[in-house]
Order: structure tokens, then C-alpha cells, then sequence
């Protein structure tokens, strides 16, 4: 079995903070508990299916596991486990009170019903219910997984529970006990993060130039947000392709074209470009929103940003984010970049515990200092040992991780 990408990080994490082979380090290469159930589903032809389910706990040194739960045809147990771990050192950057977990259905959502969707929610909760708990692992969407997914989530839990317990999820419908502000709080987030670095850049002005792959939620917040801060959008691309426009895009002018027609390309004034020429623009900040590994040792020489905002998870590969460091592009790493979602998720939890509310404005109140918190405690690491943010951010994330452990005691 292929050695899992993460380890290789807590080895050289470990070598930084002075840990030796068979340390405290040797508690985080494995997760706490990993789950695999059989989810039963009555489908609409009235025939069975059964699907596989898979939850990892990976660390509650800090707090609950928190992650998000995933349909998508390919997961498995050791991709989960993966994304299990990232989780628990997302939740340390942002220092929320939280371990780290995740979860997962193997299902293309795509081909079932609304109905056969519901079914199959409430089967996998029913499967892991004795595994999860408000103060013990709190799921949350994730990958083809939205609120109405979260809704059924919490109200099935509730029932097996026997009375209403909003805070088993997180990013469940504003109705029902979801926070306001969740919807922009991954873009949010990154938008206080980039100011928070672009203060330490003499060289990059206000209304500095900024390309974003991908225009989905967190991608066109995120334009939208900047835009409003007098950023100027260059460029924007989706799964279909890109547009340019050298003097700024209207917003949401493309929002509109996009909603109106499926896509960005052909957006009035623009030039069509691909995705590959937008991650080579000469940007000040080059924005991926997308998908995983968008740059790489095949493309990393093409980019001529000066800084890299992730806003999707892991979208520059770890030897494309080496050689970006060495030619000195500064990357701001996804675990801080869009730490602002799980950040509102824990708000959101908090909420629901006390069963209170936060307006909008409160929510973005405390979501500014924490972010801004995390930035400045990951600048000031890789300033003073010279290394790239990316390091900095895991190294910080695993010795809180790693405190905790010797606290308790485990």
C-alpha cells in the first residue's frame, strides 16, 4: 500500500520542531479510529442497494472531530483517513477547539433521486449514530454534500436521539439552527488572510490584480468580496474555460452571464482564454478555487504571480510548492487560506450549544481576529525560520497538536 502523502510531512515537521523517530510525532501517522459500514437503500425501482460508508476519527487531542462528509463514487477508506488528518491540522491553524475527522459515502450522487438521497442519508446516520455525538465528532458538508443534506443529517439523528439536536452537523440550512454568514465565510476568510500578507508586500499597491480559478462559491465570493475592496479581477475561469479582461471584469456582470449561461466564457468584452493560461498570468495574486493539483511540476514554471491564495484544497502539489518557494512565490497554504469555513462552523456549533443566534455581522466580528491570529502567528514562524508558509502553518498546527497530547497525557 502506497505510503500516504501526510506522513512524509510529519516526518520533516517532526526533523523542524526537533521530534525524533519514534517520538510524540509517531501518535499523529495513524488515525484514532477509522469506521466502514454497509449503507442499505431502498431504491425507487423498490430493489435494495447497499453502499459503503466510512467515517475517520483522526485526532481529538484538541477537542471533537470535526470534517465534513463526502458522496462521491471514488472515496475510500484511505482517502478519507488522508482528509481526516488535513481536517485536524486545519482546525489547529485556525485554533478552534476542535481534533479532526471526515467521512465519506462511495455513491455517485448524481444518479440517484431526491428521494433515494434522503434514504441513503438517513441509512448511513442510523449506521454511524453510535460513533458521533454534538461533543464527540460533528460532520459537516463536504464534496457533492450541501445543507438539505445536513438537514436530513441532524433531523434523523434527532429522532434516534429522541429530542432536537441541532449541533450534531455543521452548514445545515439557516432555518433549522445554520449559521448566518457560512455561505462566504470560506472566501471571507481567505479575502482577511490576503489582506492580513499583502501588508508585509511593499511592492504590490492597492486595487493590486488578482486571477481566480474556478467561480464557484468560494471562487466568485471571493471575486465579489475583492472587487468591493477595490481589488481588480483580471481574469476568472470554471470548468469550461476562462475569460480576461486587462483593465477589470464586472463582477457580477459575469455572475449574471454564468447564472444566464452555464459558464464565464464568452462573457461580453472579454477574451476567452483556458484554464492553463490563466494559472500563467502576470498577477499579483493568482487565486485557485477549484480542484486539487492544478499546479504542478508539469505547470509550476509557467506561474508568474507573486503570491498564491488556495482557496481550494491542496491545488499546488507539494514539489510544485517547493520550487514556487525557491523562485520566490509566496503561497498561502489551503489550511489557513480557507480555514474561514471551518472557523464559521464552529460558530455555527457554538450557537446551536447555546442555543442562540449571531447576526451576520457578529459572525464576521469574530471571524476577522481568528484568521488574522492564525496569519500572523504563521508569518512570524516562517520569518523567523526561514521557511515557506505552507511549513510554517503544519508546523505550528502539529506542535499545538502534539501540546495537547502531552498535556493529557496520551
Amino acid at each position: 500500500m502506497k505510503k500516504p502523502e501526510y506522513i512524509d510531512y510529519l516526518n520533516e515537521i517532526g526533523e523542524l520542531l526537533g521530534e525524533k523517530a519514534g517520538g510524540k510525532i509517531e501518535v499523529l501517522k495513524s488515525p484514532q479510529n477509522s469506521v466502514e459500514v454497509s449503507v442499505p437503500v431502498v431504491m425507487d425501482d423498490g430493489k435494495i442497494k447497499v453502499f459503503k460508508g466510512f467515517r475517520v476519527q483522526y485526532s481529538n487531542a484538541r477537542g471533537p472531530y470535526k470534517g465534513g462528509l463526502r458522496y462521491h463514487p471514488q472515496v475510500d477508506l484511505e482517502e478519507v483517513k488522508s482528509l481526516a488528518f488535513w481536517m485536524s491540522i486545519k482546525c489547529a491553524v485556525a485554533d478552534i477547539p476542535y481534533g479532526g475527522g471526515k467521512g465519506g459515502i462511495e455513491v455517485d450522487p448524481k444518479s440517484l433521486s431526491e428521494g433515494e438521497l434522503e434514504r441513503l442519508t438517513r441509512s448511513f446516520v442510523r449506521a454511524i449514530a453510535k460513533n458521533i455525538g454534538v461533543k464527540e465528532d460533528i460532520p459537516a458538508p463536504d464534496v457533492y454534500t450541501n445543507p438539505q443534506i445536513m438537514a436530513w443529517f441532524m433531523d434523523e439523528y434527532s429522532q434516534i436521539q429522541g429530542e432536537p439536536t441541532p449541533a450534531i452537523v455543521t452548514g445545515k440550512p439557516v432555518e433549522i439552527g445554520g449559521s448566518l454568514g457560512r455561505d462566504t465565510a470560506t472566501a471571507q476568510g481567505g479575502f482577511y488572510v490576503l489582506e492580513n500578507v499583502l501588508a508585509n508586500f511593499k511592492d504590490i499597491q492597492p486595487g493590486a490584480s488578482v486571477a481566480i480559478n474556478g467561480f464557484g462559491n468560494a471562487g466568485a465570493n471571493f471575486a465579489e468580496i475583492a472587487e468591493k475592496e477595490k481589488y481588480k479581477i483580471v481574469a476568472v475561469s470554471d470548468s469550461k474555460g476562462g475569460i480576461f479582461k486587462e483593465d477589470g471584469l464586472d463582477v457580477s456582470a459575469v455572475m449574471k452571464h454564468k447564472e444566464k449561461t452555464g459558464s464565464v466564457i464568452d462573457f461580453s468584452g472579454a477574451k476567452n482564454i483556458s484554464n492553463e493560461e490563466l494559472l500563467a498570468l502576470e498577477v499579483d495574486v493568482l487565486v485557485p478555487a477549484a480542484l486539487e493539483n492544478v499546479i504542478t511540476e508539469k505547470n509550476h514554471k509557467n506561474v508568474k504571480a507573486k503570491i498564491i491564495l488556495e482557496l481550494a484544497n491542496g491545488p499546488v502539489s507539494k514539489k510544485a510548492s517547493g520550487e514556487l518557494f525557491e523562485k520566490g512565490v509566496t503561497i498561502i497554504p489551503d489550511v489557513l487560506a480557507n480555514a474561514g469555513g471551518v472557523v464559521v462552523s464552529y460558530f455555527e456549533w457554538v450557537q446551536n450549544l447555546e442555543n442562540s443566534r449571531w447576526s451576520a455581522d457578529d459572525v464576521q466580528e469574530k471571524l476577522k481576529p481568528k484568521m488574522n491570529k492564525a496569519t500572523d502567528d504563521i508569518w512570524k514562524f516562517k520569518e523567523d525560520n526561514k521557511v515557506d508558509m505552507r511549513t510554517a502553518a503544519y508546523a505550528l498546527a502539529i506542535k499545538k497538536i502534539l501540546d495537547a497530547v502531552r498535556v493529557k497525557g496520551i
